[in-house]
């Protein structure tokens, strides 16, 4: 065995359990979480939207027939299987079609807020894991190849996206805002961010060369796959140490360790009646492959698309634009309009005081949308031009106003812990890092400046129903 692992066994073991691995974080998120968004009460109700597709645009259990209980039958199917799987109990195919078919259930259901590439992702991953087969049977290079191609796509993709779309991806300045705006940031963002300059350019150089060069290695001979395997996870921990992005780092490195093997045992070394599958597997990974291949190389390349309702074979991409200044939206509640009281996102900055915390690989899926809220606000020396409210967003301060005990188990901090109260308010703010000097003083993370109201105050009786 050389210095890479060389063995595709152990390349197919590594993989199985860290993709096992996520899949029981992504089934204990849709346990936790599915029900207060997508519920039968939830912010965007499965049945409403289930009404209006078809099941084969959207191929889900729950086009069929949804209710939250069979929601947590198949969040707990997901959890039992998944563990199964990460414990080494059994790996077989029958177990990985359920999680894929279980998990494209959520995905085509889940609206905005299932709406992220590393969702397609893991359906995607899981699904060419239904081909690696178990320890106790011969493994095959084809579907080993189809998830270092999956690996290819994601970060060419990423890579083309930044250059093409944000000039400051160009001009090699985006890591200056990138650690202060991006979604969710850890503690460890507060002091990238104040990294010098020069690092931060560096930084920029080296994620094109890992994106945009090193991804044609991942076909080439050994050492130089494993090479450029190791140089996609490098980048990529790098990634994972600086903020939060669920598990798409981390699915990441999952298939970057598919670029640690040699090329035998050769295809023909499986067993003649796994054969045909596999054969199949190939065909189809490259006639999908046409549309996501082009995009690659279009002018107009889409980011994180899905081909077919099956989320086989996409496209992918992160931050094509890199926003330069963040805007927080923080919901207050009072029940005199004279006070008010804030409440607290489980990871979204609120609290000035408070360290980021480390949330990731979890996803939290309602702190994600609050950070995209902003982007359709436009500030102006006299406040803030908005386009209207996301049906989600009213429904979310409706159901504050309900003192909905579902959606509370969304949030960190309730200050109302008793009773609803009468009124609530979201205003919008400017955040940006405390300086060092201001750190030490203050002992807080941010500075935030009040910008406008998002909201006004109103009340349960005003709030029109969404």
């Amino acid at each position: 065995m050389t210095w890479y692992f060389g063995h595709v066994w152990w390349v197919r073991l590594f993989f199985q359990r860290g993709l096992a691995a996520l899949d029981l974080l992504a089934f204990l998120g849709a346990l936790f979480q599915f029900r207060p968004l997508l519920g039968e009460r939830g912010l965007l109700p499965v049945p409403a939207f289930t009404q209006h597709v078809r099941l084969r645009d959207a191929p889900s259990l729950f086009v069929w027939r949804y209710s939250d209980r069979l929601l947590v039958i198949v969040a707990w199917t997901g959890i039992v299987l998944s563990a199964t799987a990460l414990a080494g109990g059994y790996e077989g195919a029958p177990l990985w079609i359920v999680l894929w078919a279980l998990y494209v259930s959520l995905v085509n259901v889940g609206q905005t807020f299932y709406a992220f590439g590393w969702e397609s992702m893991l359906c995607e991953a899981n699904f060419f894991a239904i081909f690696l087969g178990t320890p106790h049977t011969a493994p095959s290079l084809i579907p080993i190849l189809a998830l270092r191609w999956m690996l290819f796509r994601t970060e060419l993709g990423a890579g083309l996206i930044k250059l093409r779309h944000d000039e400051c991806w160009r001009n090699l300045t985006c890591l200056e805002y990138h650690y202060e705006t991006q979604p969710l940031p850890n503690a460890t963002s507060w002091f990238f961010h104040r990294q010098p300059k020069l690092l931060h350019r560096v930084a920029v150089l080296f994620s094109h060369f890992v994106q945009v060069l090193v991804p044609f290695a991942l076909f080439a001979p050994q050492p130089y796959a494993s090479i450029a395997g190791a140089l996609t996870i490098f980048h990529q921990l790098w990634l994972i140490v600086s903020g939060n992005y669920a598990w798409l780092n981390w699915l990441t490195v999952i298939l970057g360790i598919t670029a640690f093997c040699d090329w035998s045992p050769a295809p023909t070394a499986m067993h003649p009646p796994f054969m045909p599958p596999l054969y199949a597997l190939a065909i189809a990974t490259i006639v999908l492959s046409i549309k996501p291949a082009l995009n690659l190389f279009s002018r107009h390349q889409l980011m994180n698309y899905s081909y077919n309702p099956l989320h086989i074979i996409n496209t992918y991409g992160a931050f094509g634009s890199v926003t330069k200044e963040r805007y927080e939206i923080v919901l207050e509640g009072s029940n005199d309009r004279s006070e008010w009281h804030e409440y607290g996102f489980k990871a979204k900055p609120g609290d000035v005081r408070r360290t980021p915390p480390q949330i990731a690989p979890y996803h939290l899926r309602l702190d994600w949308l609050m950070w995209f809220l902003p982007f359709s606000v436009t500030v102006t020396p006299r406040g803030i031009a908005m386009r209207g409210y996301e049906v989600w967003f009213i429904r979310f301060v409706r159901k504050l106003l309900e003192h909905d005990r579902a959606t509370l188990t969304l949030m960190r901090t309730n200050p109302f812990p008793e009773a609803a109260p009468k009124f609530i308010r979201a205003l919008y703010y400017r955040y940006r890092y405390t300086t060092f000097a201001e750190r030490r003083e203050t002992g807080a993370w941010w500075h935030r400046e009040l910008i406008d109201v998002y909201l006004p105050p109103v009340s349960l009786d005003a709030l029109q129903p969404v």
